[in-house]
């Protein structure tokens, strides 16, 4: 029997397998990556697309093709869609993202073969009907109308502009932005885009010998390349010289601050260690950001900082909001707990904890075969391989207090940061 008055036996992380993929390109270009495991029969597909390159005169291209792909098909009503989807206990969503676009299935594999043409006409028949499209506008007008009512989307739609540009990674989308959108040119640009040979589809959950058979016979012959490949270069980031953005709205009662650096990405030797280091600083709810600025002074219910990745770049940044009183005294709080970082070495205990942090996280987000396809996914479009996650493992668990330090010292001058503030200040 189990003695509840002692605790569990604290073990060590030691290695963290990983699933990996099957794959198979099919005749149109396609590429197919398979995660077979589970016991239930429910599988996950995803259609991934490379976003086309981002042109700033029509900058929601991306975002609005996307979003509407489900409102309407030659042969299918957006309502008759989601019939079609419900009636068979599936679910369907889409996804936009800065680099890639999704369409995410999820589905028995009993009736994959009738929820497998639907997606098959969403991704080559697709119309984006003009009173759906007028419909979407008008909602869209009206939540960012909201979202520019709040100091911390309106922070970071400014930090994003400064350090990215006329870039996708820095568009803060406008009202006339919405009102430019045509029909035409979502077309095009659909037909362009949702091509098989800019398509990736990860399969994940229990995959029968007929379901992979089902999947290439349903998107192969059927699916072809149009006349123009897709161009999914994107322009180069271009930093704004200014680094000081200010937004005063007097009857703030709470100040937005977003500051940081355009910075390394995935692909750069030193973004591993370098996480560990902002796992440090504000992290996770132990970091010291945290410690100082919420537990110590009471400025603020959260402040984090984060690493951002992107396959042009990156950016290091740090977040909060807080009383319009102390915005200043925690811009001073932020600094200090930067200079500390540069200047003394993190004691063993703090840099232990942080490691068996970080490994159980990477751990505990491996709960189930959906997870290990999610993890694949950050390397693939990366244009990495699994030996990633073995050097980050490695990483934690090795990186010295002296790196660390060193590694501030290179990367963190707070003078240089880009600081934004909507609010007081």
């Amino acid at each position: 029997m189990i003695d509840r008055k002692l605790a569990p036996e604290f073990k060590a992380i030691d290695n963290i397998k990983l699933i990996k993929p099957e794959h198979t390109q099919l005749d149109n270009g396609c590429n197919i990556y398979c995660f077979n495991s589970g016991d239930q029969e429910l599988v996950r597909i995803e259609w991934i697309f490379s976003n086309l390159r981002f042109d700033a005169a029509k900058p929601l291209l991306n975002m609005a093709v996307n979003t509407m792909l489900t409102e309407g098909t030659a042969k299918l009503t957006a309502a008759q869609i989601a019939d079609k989807i419900d009636f068979y206990g599936a679910f369907l969503q889409v996804d936009y993202g800065y680099e890639n676009s999704q369409v995410t299935l999820y589905s028995l594999n009993k009736h994959l073969h009738h929820t497998l043409p639907v997606i098959a006409d969403i991704l080559t028949g697709s119309v984006f009907p003009d009173k759906e499209l007028e419909t979407f506008k008008r909602n869209q007008q009206q939540k960012l109308q909201v979202s520019l009512q709040k100091n911390d989307v309106v922070a970071r739609r400014d930090f994003n502009k400064a350090i990215y540009g006329d870039t996708i990674y820095g568009l803060g989308a406008s009202f006339d932005n919405y009102k430019s959108l045509q029909r035409d040119d979502l077309l095009a640009h659909y037909k362009q885009m949702y091509q098989p040979a800019n398509c990736t589809v990860i399969v994940a959950g229990k995959i029968e010998p007929d379901t992979l058979a089902l999947i290439k016979d349903t998107f192969d012959k059927n699916w072809q390349n149009g006349p123009v490949s897709a161009d999914t270069t994107q322009p180069e980031l271009q930093p704004a010289t200014d680094r000081f953005y200010f937004t005063e709205k007097p009857e703030a009662l709470q100040s937005a601050i977003r500051m940081g650096l355009p910075f390394v990405n995935r692909t750069h030797p030193d973004f591993q260690p370098m996480q560990v280091l902002n796992t440090v600083l504000g992290g996770y709810f132990g970091s010291r950001l945290m410690a100082n600025i919420r537990e110590d002074k009471g400025y603020t219910y959260g402040i984090g900082s984060g690493l951002g990745s992107f396959k042009q770049g990156g950016s290091f940044f740090i977040a909060t909001e807080v009383g319009a009183d102390v915005c200043k005294a925690t811009l001073t709080e932020i600094e200090k707990e930067i200079d500390l970082l540069k200047t003394e070495l993190v004691p063993e205990e703090e840099l232990s904890l942080v490691r068996n942090f970080m490994l159980g996280s990477l751990l505990g987000s491996l709960e189930n075969v959906f997870s290990h396809a999610d993890k694949f996914k950050s390397i693939h479009f990366a244009g990495l391989d699994y030996d990633y996650y073995d050097k980050f493992t490695s990483t934690i668990k090795t990186i010295t207090a002296e790196r660390l330090k060193e590694l501030a010292n290179k990367y963190w001058n707070f003078d240089q940061f880009y600081k934004v503030i909507v609010g007081k200040y």
